[in-house]
């Protein structure tokens, strides 16, 4: 075995990526605190193709060097856009005819495993603050909330895993072709 080299992954560029068709799906960080965390998430989204981000209230924004960090030029590969509050995008996004699930532990959360979605559906996925979960406006208007299964003490996930591992499950509910490879 070994590792195979950036030339060797033929990964797109910047503007070879933006070109791609994307999954009907968008991501909406929801206060989230952490510059590396929202960083990630970007680098998560690229990795995805996720159609974009939308980065509500205290979420940080590109350009930022902590952004950066974890992004890796993600920031520049991703479309993004900033809300300062939740009800205009809540508005926006239901206009523009996204479903809108929230990732939150809440009486009425479905489990990951048991969560689908159609291959053309479009879905926008709430991932919430650190500490304080996703924010009421966003849990009112969701459509239903999707609880990622844990069996440990903490009862909680970092937000940038916990968006990786559902935006996994979502690739592979709208692509199962995916699960064996790079697409």
């Amino acid at each position: 075995m070994r590792r195979l080299s950036l030339d060797q992954l033929g990964r797109p560029s910047a503007e070879e990526y933006r070109a791609r068709p994307k999954l009907p799906v968008s991501l909406v960080l929801d206060g989230i605190r952490s510059l590396l965390n929202v960083g990630s998430l970007f680098r998560t989204a690229d990795a995805f193709l996720v159609e974009k981000i939308f980065l509500v209230g205290i979420t940080g924004r590109p350009p930022h060097r902590e952004i950066e960090k974890t992004a890796l030029g993600a920031t520049r590969s991703v479309a993004w856009e900033y809300f300062a509050a939740a009800p205009p995008l809540i508005d926006r996004l239901r206009a523009d005819g996204w479903a809108l699930w929230v990732v939150e532990q809440t009486d009425e959360s479905i489990p990951l495993p048991q969560w689908s979605i159609g291959p053309s559906e479009r879905v926008a996925l709430v991932l919430g603050n650190e500490v304080y979960g996703v924010s009421d406006p966003f849990l009112t208007a969701a459509d239903g909330a999707i609880e990622i299964p844990q069996f440990g003490t903490k009862h909680s996930l970092n937000v940038a895993v916990a968006g990786g591992i559902v935006l996994y499950h979502t690739l592979l509910q709208m692509h199962p072709d995916f699960a064996g490879g790079n697409g």
